[in-house]
């Protein structure tokens, strides 16, 4: 029953982190579109919220309780990394790509690569752990 319930907490968390992610990627493109000072840096506690969603997935994931098994952890991380690098990449063309599509890639892919960045970290950490250790 237990398991059941962290198992459905991990679920709304990763849900939830994705969604709100999204929604205020849309704000910072807009706020980046205007030049206007951006939310993450007016309002660090919404970057804070979004780190914490993030670090809840990725310790559930970890105790094995999460949305992210064991056997998807490989994907998972290559595909947070490509996040990652996506967020430099994209950070850097806002102002090149300009009216719109720029400050778009930039504002969705930082916000999801502040609530993505600590799942992968712990589950690397992990991985890490595991190759590491002696069986």
């Amino acid at each position: 029953m237990a398991k059941d319930m962290w198992g459905k907490i991990a679920v709304w968390a990763f849900i939830i982190g994705v969604v709100v992610a999204l929604v205020i990627g849309l704000w910072v493109a807009y706020n980046l579109q205007n030049d206007e000072e951006s939310i993450l840096s007016s309002q660090p506690l919404v970057g804070w919220f979004l780190a914490i969603l993030g670090v809840i997935v990725g310790l559930l994931a970890i105790l094995g309780r999460g949305t992210i098994t064991k056997a998807e952890t490989p994907a998972f991380l290559m595909a947070g990394v490509a996040l990652l690098v996506m967020y430099g990449a994209f950070n850097g063309m806002a102002h090149m790509l300009k009216p719109w599509l720029g400050p778009l890639l930039a504002g969705v892919s930082a916000t999801l690569a502040i609530f993505i960045a600590p799942p992968v970290g712990i589950l690397a950490i992990k991985a890490i752990w595991d190759i590491g250790k002696n069986e």
